[in-house]
């Protein structure tokens, strides 16, 4: 065996080598990025679901807020007619009523009827 083979066979020798003991990093880096894939699969089968949920919720939502909002647009129109009404009220019943004990104020004057204060 001449020098040039020897160095031959020392040089692939240590490519073998280098080739094993880069092997096992290589091979535990594919696990882990097959446990990942499988991570983030399970993960976006279980968020599927999830978002579906939640947007069902927040249409229910919003349709709750659309009937609360009718509601309280109801509410201010009530509001309205019962203040309207009370005004007609007091502009129809009010009037009359201050005439009548303006009118009893003044019979009462006419008879000189006074109240008594205690002394003692």
């Amino acid at each position: 065996m001449s020098g040039g083979d020897l160095a031959a066979l020392i040089a692939a020798t240590a490519f073998v080598v280098l080739v094993i003991v880069l092997a096992f990093p290589l091979i535990k880096l594919g696990r882990t990025l097959d446990d990942a894939g499988a991570k983030i699969r399970e993960v976006s089968d279980s968020l599927v679901p999830l978002l579906t949920e939640l947007t069902e919720t927040v249409k229910s939502t919003n349709r709750q807020l659309t009937k609360i909002d009718q509601i309280t647009d109801s509410i201010q129109e009530v509001t309205t007619t019962v203040n309207s009404l009370l005004m007609a009220f007091t502009d129809a019943v009010g009037g009359p009523l201050l005439r009548v004990a303006e009118i009893v104020r003044g019979i009462g004057g006419l008879f000189g009827t006074k109240k008594k204060s205690s002394k003692k």
